[in-house]
């Protein structure tokens, strides 16, 4: 019983259903606590849901002291302990993975990773130790006059952005080195981001650009780590975003159903004045209604009126016929799509190629 549970628990796991998946090993731990690869499994279904430290963590331990040479319990905790930046914990783990399973290559890959970000880590450590000043009275002290010209500080960079997405969520990074918690402020709208970051001695970050689609505000949470500020956006609808902010990108196109993974965390609590997210809603809308689009982006607004008015088995034919079909075809009529399979239909000159994730 507990073996066919870890199995559903695996299906669960490939079909992006990490919240099954970790209640489904956690019941077959149950019937079998003592299984090693029980624990392994359910380390790297949480670890998909960010629970890295009592979760992901806790799991990977547990694992390797029931069997210390599952190798696979040593890669889950080095990858856990890298998201939450313990570098020096997540070498010592993938260094003991690497002795019991020596011909598995990730191993390798991450330690020469985790190398690199602990002689980061150090070398800015260095940088922020002030010189101490020779204890002899025996030397001559050099006057003002003979001490060379100190260097001013260079400023410090100012933060960048980049982004990528999922099916349910869009994850924004931006890169901002020491920055406290306290200094970091987001919130969110129904199609806005609002990032302000306070930088000492330095004017504030700004980022408020108005968002490609709409997102769920409850949903959206973000972490300030030691490098960067990670933002992820919880999508209202399931669609791809061809690019972050709205009227930068060209199509528009509907995704099938995918049942999400995102595990939800209060958003950090603000002492600023919140913002009057209902007048931005207004403008926002008065300037959808008052652009005037043509070509591509004419067209991405064509289809996606479409899917928004549609009906329930018109999304059903569109999401299907164009899951099924790799995105070659887009069809609205249920009746034609619902009892066959959509095959892929690519462009005359074009190949089309499955690509495993």
């Amino acid at each position: 019983m507990a073996k066919e549970l870890a199995e559903k628990a695996k299906e669960a796991f490939l079909d992006d259903d990490f919240d099954v998946a970790v209640d489904l090993y956690s019941k077959a731990i149950d019937l079998d606590p003592s299984c090693a690869s029980f624990f392994a499994d359910r380390a790297q279904a949480n670890i998909k849901l960010l629970n890295f430290t009592a979760e992901a963590v806790a799991d990977a331990n547990k694992a390797i002291e029931l069997e210390p040479t599952l190798a696979k319990a040593y890669l889950r905790k080095g990858t856990a302990c890298m998201k939450l930046e313990e570098y020096a914990t997540a070498k010592a783990a993938l260094e003991k993975g690497a002795s019991v399973a020596p011909n598995e290559s990730k191993f390798e890959k991450m330690i020469d990773e985790c190398n690199l970000l602990i002689a980061e880590e150090e070398k800015d450590l260095v940088q922020q130790v002030p010189p101490t000043l020779p204890s002899s009275s025996t030397t001559p002290l050099a006057t003002a006059a003979d001490a060379p010209p100190v260097p001013s500080p260079a400023p410090p960079a100012k933060p960048m952005h980049e982004f990528y997405q999922k099916p349910e969520e869009v994850v924004v990074t931006i890169f901002a080195k020491g920055i406290p918690k306290q200094n970091v402020n987001v919130e969110f709208g129904d199609q806005i981001l609002s990032v302000v970051i306070d930088v000492a001695g330095e004017e504030a970050y700004h980022f408020q650009p108005r968002l490609f689609g709409k997102i769920i505000p409850e949903k959206c949470r973000y972490e300030v780590l030691s490098t960067k500020v990670e933002i992820r956006l919880a999508k209202a609808e399931i669609v791809t975003w061809a690019s972050l902010e709205y009227g930068k990108g060209q199509a528009l196109l509907p995704k099938p159903n995918v049942a999400s993974a995102v595990s939800q965390r209060p958003v950090y609590p603000s002492s600023k004045p919140g913002k009057d997210w209902d007048k931005l809603e207004a403008e926002v809308k008065k300037q959808e209604k008052d652009e005037k689009l043509d070509g591509d982006a004419a067209m991405n607004k064509f289809f996606s009126d479409i899917y928004q008015s549609a009906d329930e088995d018109m999304r059903r034919a569109m999401n299907k016929s164009f899951a099924e079909s790799n995105g070659t075809v887009l069809s609205t009529n249920w009746k034609e799509v619902g009892t066959k399979k959509v095959e892929s239909t690519p462009p005359d000159g074009m190949e089309l190629k499955k690509w495993e994730y």
